[in-house]
């Protein structure tokens, strides 16, 4: 049963929960019920919440079936950490009317780091066994 992983998803939950609550606030303000009534800072506020979703649901089950493979709980939290990280610059980064590409990229590489890292292990796993 994995117990590493529930932790670092119920930030990422309440990340993605944040993230929800202000493109709804951001709407309300602006008016905007469906799209983005071409506002520039609720388009950035979307696409966060789109890349978001996108994204970790993924991550997390890739780092669960690292975790059901019972291997070093060290190697769980790294990767869960790096998604957590990475999820929140990319958020903080995009987020900026003058966005800095620097915490994006960071951001999406922390994302991508984790997705690889996890498949590459569990190919690894895999291949291993045959």
């Amino acid at each position: 049963m994995p117990t590493i992983v529930p932790f670092y998803a119920s930030l990422l939950a309440a990340l993605y929960i944040f993230l929800s609550v202000r493109v709804i606030r951001m709407r309300r303000q602006e008016h905007v019920g469906i799209g983005d009534g071409n506002n520039r800072r609720l388009q950035r506020a979307i696409r966060v919440h789109a890349n978001f979703a996108e994204y970790v649901p993924l991550a997390l089950l890739l780092t669960v079936f690292v975790e059901l493979q019972q291997l070093s709980p060290l190697l769980i939290h790294l990767l869960c950490l790096a998604l957590v990280i990475g999820r929140v610059v990319h958020a903080y980064g995009v987020s900026q009317e003058k966005e800095d590409h620097t915490l994006r990229v960071a951001g999406m590489a922390l994302t991508f780091g984790t997705i690889a890292a996890s498949a590459l292990r569990l190919l690894g796993s895999f291949l291993f066994r045959l």
